[in-house]
C-alpha cells in the first residue's frame, strides 16, 4: 500500500481515489498499489470508506444504495494482450459485507476512462481501445473510450435512461461471457427447469442469474421497484428460489452471496423485445444491470429459455432492447470467429465526479500490536 506524502494533522489515513459515475452506478475508484495486498484488510478499508454498517452510510462516502455503494481497484496486467486487471467490490449498506463474486457492467464503463487518465493504457488520437481482465469473472471486456487530442473525453450526445443529461458513448463488449461463475452458459445442462413450481431458466452470461415470466409469481412485472422490494411474500419465494437455483448451478453458498441473481421478464409495453425486473438480489434494481442486461440478452437468442419463448425467434446478429423501470437497454448480439457464445456488446457514458482522498480511521488498516 502506498503511503500518502501528506502530513496531517490528525490520526486517519488518506487513500488516493477517485469517485466516479460508471453507467447508472457510482463507487470509489483505486489504484490497487493504494490498496493494502491483504483481501480481509483491503474489505475493512473499504467497508469504512463506505461507511458500511448503517442504512445512510452515514459515517462514510456511499450513497445508501446498492448501486452507490460500490469500488473498483485497478492495475496494470502482466497478461499478454491485456491492459488492466480488474476487481469489483460490491459494498453492502446495512452489513459489513465485501462481494467480490459479482462483476459490475456499469461500473466497468468508468474503468477504461480512469486507467487511461492514471496512465495505465497508452492514449491514442480518437479511440483508445482497453482489454480488461476481471477478476471477479476471469473473463476478458474491450472498452473503446473517446480521447480526441489524447484526453479523455466526457461530453458528449449520447443518453442513457436512468442517468440525466448525455456523456460521451463508451462501447464495451463481453468477449468471453458465459460461464462467468459457473461450468457455462447453461450450468445445470437445462434451458428451462421447475423449481418450487416456478418454470425458470438459470443462464451464466457475464453474471450467474435465474430467471422466471413475472406472471407466474402473481405480477406484470411492470410494478415499481420499491413495490416489488417491499414485498416480502415475493422477496422471500426470490431467495429461496436463487438460493435453490445457485446450488443447481454450483453456487453452493449463494445465501451468502448476491449471486444468482433473479430476474422477471414479461412482454414489453414500449416498443422493446422484453420487459423486465432485475434483483441486486435482496432489491429490486431502479433500472437495469448491464451485466444482467448481457445475461438477459444471452438468454433471449438461446432457444429453449423462458426468455427466448417471449422473445420470440432471432438470428445473429440482434439488437434486444430491454425495458427496466427507468427506460431500457439496447445490447447487440453477433457471432465472431473462434468464440461459440454470442459477443454481447452495450453502450455506456461515465463520468470523473471528484478525485481527492478518502480517510479512515488508522485502526482500519493497520494491525493491531
Amino acid at each position: 500500500m502506498r503511503a500518502s506524502r501528506e502530513q496531517p494533522m490528525d490520526d486517519l489515513i488518506r487513500v488516493p481515489c477517485v469517485m466516479m459515475r460508471g453507467g447508472t452506478s457510482r463507487g470509489l475508484f483505486f489504484l490497487a498499489s493504494d490498496l493494502p495486498d491483504d483481501p480481509a484488510r483491503r474489505d475493512a478499508l473499504l467497508l469504512a470508506a463506505l461507511g458500511s454498517g448503517h442504512a445512510h452510510q452515514i459515517d462514510g462516502v456511499g450513497g445508501g444504495h446498492p448501486a452507490t455503494s460500490k469500488a473498483a481497484i485497478i492495475g496494470p496486467s502482466m497478461r499478454e494482450g491485456i491492459d488492466i486487471d480488474y476487481l469489483f467490490a460490491q459494498v453492502h449498506v446495512r452489513e459489513r459485507l465485501v462481494d467480490t463474486s459479482p462483476n459490475c457492467g456499469n461500473m466497468l464503463a468508468a474503468v477504461g476512462p480512469f486507467a487511461i487518465s492514471a496512465g495505465l493504457v497508452p492514449v491514442q488520437d480518437g479511440i483508445t481501445a482497453v482489454r480488461m481482465y476481471n477478476f471477479n469473472t476471469r473473463k476478458v471486456i474491450e472498452s473503446r473510450v473517446r480521447t480526441p487530442g489524447g484526453r479523455v473525453r466526457y461530453e458528449g450526445d449520447t443518453a442513457i435512461d436512468g442517468v440525466p443529461g448525455t456523456g460521451a458513448p463508451i462501447h464495451m463488449a463481453f468477449l468471453d461471457a458465459a460461464g462467468s461463475k459457473t461450468a457455462g452458459l447453461l450450468p445445470t445442462g437445462h434451458p428451462r427447469e421447475t423449481i418450487d413450481g416456478l418454470e425458470v431458466s438459470c443462464i451464466d452470461a457475464s453474471v450467474p442469474m435465474v430467471i422466471a415470466r413475472a406472471a407466474d409469481l402473481g405480477k406484470t412485472g411492470l410494478e415499481p421497484p420499491d413495490a416489488l422490494s417491499e414485498d416480502r411474500e415475493l422477496m422471500a419465494r426470490l431467495e429461496s428460489l436463487r438460493i435453490e437455483a445457485g446450488r443447481r448451478m454450483g453456487i453452493a453458498n449463494a445465501a451468502a452471496l448476491v449471486i444468482p441473481k433473479p430476474a422477471l421478464v414479461s412482454p414489453a409495453v414500449h416498443g422493446g423485445t422484453l420487459a423486465t425486473r432485475y434483483f441486486m438480489p435482496h432489491q429490486c434494481h431502479t433500472a437495469l444491470a448491464i451485466t444482467g442486461a448481457v445475461g438477459l440478452a444471452t438468454a433471449a437468442v438461446t432457444p429453449g429459455t423462458v426468455v427466448a419463448a417471449l422473445a420470440g425467434p432471432r438470428e445473429l446478429p440482434t439488437v434486444v432492447t430491454l425495458e427496466h423501470p427507468a427506460g431500457r437497454i439496447e445490447v447487440r448480439l453477433e457471432r465472431r470467429p473462434g468464440i461459440a457464445e454470442p459477443i454481447a456488446s452495450v453502450v455506456r457514458t461515465a463520468r470523473r465526479l471528484f478525485e481527492g482522498s478518502v480517510l479512515v480511521s488508522r485502526s482500519v488498516i493497520e494491525p493491531t500490536p
